[in-house]
């Protein structure tokens, strides 16, 4: 990969505070972060892509910030945070994925410690910061194509949340034919419109043990964010920054 053990971990910790629910405590480290970019091992527009993405999570009223996040993130499947819902969506392998998932992220010696599914992308990204590069690097391979196609997503709705796919696709070497993902995304249809919404619910038979798929109470950041949970950070810093995944032991 050409990246140092230390700086693949950084950039890995980075991407996953930055994909996280926008808190108080990214623009108290704002600073720091923005020194963390400048000297990240990406390219210059990648680089400048992660400065004006934190420069937008730092501007104006915080619940600002966080209601245009879930009206990104919470709203429709196609630029959900679980990965799983892009390869498995409701079907009942996903609940084998996210046994296996689990077992690797305790393999790791990573705890978790705070209320989310075990395919949210943050949290992925925190275990991928535990691995040796190499080991990172086929981490970030695994999902290359759902990171693409989340930057293309992204892209097409005009958010700086594309600069964080770009840069981890850049981190894992991958180069995806966007071309032929473009032209797959024009045969989709957006899922994340108030009448797509209404209809999954009209669609989806109600359950009082399993989550209606496809409407936004279903994510894991939702659950965590509507309780107005603290985040726990416990684990190796980006200057000044902690996070809630840790190695046990250390």
């Amino acid at each position: 990969m050409g990246i140092s053990l230390e700086k693949h971990s950084q950039l890995l910790k980075l991407s996953a505070l930055l994909l996280d629910y926008p808190r108080v405590e990214l623009r108290e480290e704002s600073l720091a972060l923005h020194a963390l970019i400048r000297t990240c091992d990406l390219s210059e527009a990648q680089r400048d892509g992660l400065a004006a993405l934190l420069n937008e999570l730092c501007q104006g009223d915080i619940l600002d910030v966080q209601a245009r996040y879930d009206g990104l993130f919470e709203r429709g499947r196609s630029v959900s945070l679980l990965l799983f819902e892009h390869v498995h969506g409701e079907s009942r392998d996903r609940g084998q994925a996210m046994v296996d998932l689990m077992d690797r992220y305790t393999q790791a010696g990573l705890v978790i410690d705070v209320n989310e599914l075990p395919d949210y992308l943050p949290l992925y990204l925190e275990f991928l910061a535990l691995l040796d590069a190499e080991s990172a690097c086929a981490g970030l391979v695994e999902v290359a194509h759902i990171l693409a196609l989340l930057a293309l997503r992204l892209e097409e709705r005009g958010s700086a949340y594309a600069a964080v796919f770009h840069g981890l696709l850049e981190l894992s070497g991958e180069r995806p034919d966007f071309g032929a993902l473009k032209r797959d995304r024009e045969q989709e249809v957006r899922d994340d419109s108030l009448e797509a919404i209404d209809k999954a619910w009209e669609e989806t038979p109600v359950s009082f043990t399993e989550p209606a798929a496809g409407c936004p109470s279903t994510s894991a950041r939702r659950i965590s964010s509507a309780a107005e949970q603290p985040m726990q950070w416990v684990a190796q810093p980006v200057p000044q920054m902690q996070y809630r995944a840790a190695r046990e032991g250390v």
